[in-house]
């Protein structure tokens, strides 16, 4: 989630260990997780679209929102052309929910309720770690590494279209790292371009 952020705490204000619960719901117990900070699991066994957990937070216009998004927050969502969702609120258990490169969940809009849900995308085995894809895009995505561990991660927090694009540019720089790519990245180092 955030980066930066503090270190996670329990009901008492003591830092969580390992199998410390933090909250849980119906269907997910929050704990720490092996991702980042806090993580959701499955409490029992989730069938495949399953509504998990309403994203709740404040309704915000969307200057407001812009004003939030550049002081760093990440828990926005967007409901519709004039108002976001700020999921920064102490009453929104699923802020907690990491990123995955290859998630268990999705966010779903339901457009005439303005309600956004966490929904499972196949069954979820108890004990497993929900997750979904937060779907940034490119901007400043160095900024935001991905520790999800999943076989396909792409190294950084992006939206499924731009993994290919990431890939590619992670590919560049190896190359460039090893001296096989000039730096303009336009061929192979020390070779001359042909006279016409």
């Amino acid at each position: 989630m955030a980066t930066g952020a503090t270190e996670p705490l329990n009901a008492e204000g003591k830092p969580i260990v390992c199998d410390d619960v933090a909250a849980e719901t119906e269907w997910v117990v929050f704990r720490k997780s092996p991702i980042h900070g806090l993580g959701g699991f499955a409490r029992k066994l989730i069938p495949a679209g399953t509504r998990v957990l309403e994203y709740v937070g404040e309704k915000i216009p969307k200057e407001e929102s812009a004003r939030r998004c550049e002081a760093n927050n990440p828990y926005i969502f967007c409901l519709n052309d004039r108002y976001d969702l700020d999921g920064n609120v102490p009453w929104n258990p699923a802020r907690f929910l990491n990123h995955s490169c290859n998630p268990n969940c999705e966010s779903e809009l339901d457009e005439e309720a303005e309600r956004i849900w966490i929904v499972a995308l196949r069954d979820i085995q108890p004990g497993e770690e929900l997750t979904f894809n937060y779907g940034y895009d490119l901007t400043e995505y160095k900024d935001y590494p991905c520790n999800c561990g999943a076989p396909n991660c792409v190294g950084y927090i992006v939206a499924e279209a731009f993994f290919e694009h990431v890939r590619q540019q992670r590919a560049l720089e190896g190359s460039v790292a090893e001296g096989q790519v000039d730096r303009a990245g336009s061929g192979p180092v020390g070779l001359e371009a042909s006279p016409r």
